[in-house]
């Protein structure tokens, strides 16, 4: 299991586990984290699984790659930052234990 602590955006945290080889989009709907919408139904059409990666966690979950999709879909998003990502394309692995997820006020 890989542990993933989302914090929301007035502070409070939601640690939640779930299997090698999920997304952190996964682990927050499995768990009902609030915030995260994931309306696209995973297949990236949207942006409603916006996080920002504790910037501690970046060097592992990697930076946004300019010209990507995934950069193209958060280009539009509001309150974007440097370390933001869709949380359907951070697929979880014992590498990623313990990391933490910001979930911003709002998606869209």
């Amino acid at each position: 299991m890989v542990k993933v602590t989302f914090v929301a955006h007035d502070g409070r945290r939601f640690p939640v586990e779930i299997g090698s080889g999920m997304t952190a989009r996964e682990a927050a709907l499995f768990n009902d984290v609030p915030g995260i919408d994931g309306d696209c139904g995973g297949q990236c059409a949207c942006a409603t699984c916006h996080v920002h990666v504790d910037p501690r966690w970046i060097g592992r979950v990697g930076c946004l790659v300019d010209g990507s999709m995934e950069a193209d879909l958060l280009q539009f998003v509001e309150g974007r930052t440097e370390e933001s990502r869709l949380a359907c394309q951070i697929k979880l692995d014992e590498r990623l234990d313990g990391l933490v997820l910001y979930v911003p006020e709002q998606q869209y």
